[in-house]
């Protein structure tokens, strides 16, 4: 415990200080001061927190993917030959610069995932559950679908995109809070807007914000998700990787998934939602993705 804890201490402080020398160095000066908001100071020190603080989360993806999935990482001379020889495969025909790391992590789920900083630094992880349930036309159909991701570029697609969300829901959560307080302060103008009104204020709008903006970040990837079925289809073959999503379809409707939650572990699957949660899912109906690979011509 002390020494995760240290990780994550060690982690932050590394942000708080990389981006006080980048605030330094651009010579941002405080948005906030006795004449009101300084918006060009205010945008730069929220473009540099949101999007500094997500490359660095995608920087530290694969170390962090490992340390808390217990991600183990496995070699062609092992017992996990075919899976390595099967990835580098299909790494090769999506012409990948660098063979990913490949790693199993037990867990009785149906999960595998990509991640990794770049397409030359990337890995592909696969959960023993799924190793156990799919035969190896589905598993290779999930594993085009995970190179896919790797090649498309996702993972930093995908950071650049919260990147820009965070900035912005700081950016409009500090307006919002600096409006408010003007409005609760009246007519006092001995009274000052800052302190920690307006922290709490700002946290909340923070929230508000935050919360709006995952509409955004989970309509992307829903995109990303069919994309990176149609690169699966291409690299392993549109038979096995509509078999794959097939296998995942039949698994929820026989509940065998995660007891604790609606949510299938493999591509971070929500099989059916509806309403809301369809809006905040990051991946589109399971019917929806194999009704589209089904109608796709190669």
């Amino acid at each position: 415990m002390f020494k995760r804890f240290g990780l994550w201490a060690i982690m932050n402080i590394a942000v708080v200080v990389t981006i006080s020398i980048i605030m330094s160095v651009l010579g941002v000066e405080p948005y906030l001061n006795e004449y009101g908001l300084n918006y060009q100071a205010l945008m730069i020190f929220c473009l540099i927190w949101g999007m500094v603080g997500s490359f660095i989360s995608l920087r530290m993806s694969k170390f962090m993917a490992k340390r808390g999935m217990g991600v183990q990482i496995v070699d062609e001379n092992g017992q996990y030959g075919n899976l390595v020889r099967t990835i580098h495969r299909l790494a090769t025909s999506a012409n990948l610069p660098k063979m990913p790391e490949v790693g199993v992590f037990e867990s009785q789920e149906v999960n595998a995932f990509a991640t990794g900083p770049s397409k030359s630094n990337s890995l592909v992880a696969v959960s023993t559950g799924l190793l156990a349930t799919m035969n190896d036309d589905e598993v290779e159909g999930v594993l085009g679908h995970e190179i896919a991701h790797i090649a498309n570029g996702d993972m930093v697609t995908m950071t650049l995109v919260q990147g820009v969300v965070n900035a912005f829901v700081m950016f409009f959560a500090r307006i919002a809070a600096f409006a408010l307080q003007n409005v609760l302060r009246g007519d006092d103008e001995e009274s000052s807007v800052g302190g920690l009104s307006y922290m709490i204020t700002t946290f909340a709008f923070e929230i508000l914000f935050g919360f709006l903006g995952m509409f955004i970040t989970s309509w992307f990837s829903r995109i990303r998700e069919y994309s990176a079925d149609l690169g699966g289809a291409q690299l392993a073959g549109r038979t096995k990787m509509i078999a794959a999503l097939k296998k995942l379809d039949s698994i929820h409707e026989r509940g065998v998934f995660d007891k604790n939650s609606q949510n299938m572990s493999a591509f971070k699957i929500d099989s059916k939602p509806t309403g809301f949660r369809a809006m905040l899912s990051t991946h589109p109906r399971l019917s929806d993705r194999i009704a589209r690979l089904e109608s796709y011509q190669a």
